[in-house]
């Protein structure tokens, strides 16, 4: 798994581009790790 820091420093691609991707399929969605207490 990478952070999405990590994807973003990678690919130079903006927060909002990264999750428009993620609704088109274009990228895999993310995966919450943790139990969030």
């Amino acid at each position: 798994l990478i952070k999405l820091k990590d994807v973003l420093h990678m690919t130079g691609l903006w927060r909002a581009t990264v999750y428009r991707f993620m609704a088109s399929c274009g990228f895999p969605m993310k995966v919450e790790l943790g139990g969030g207490n």
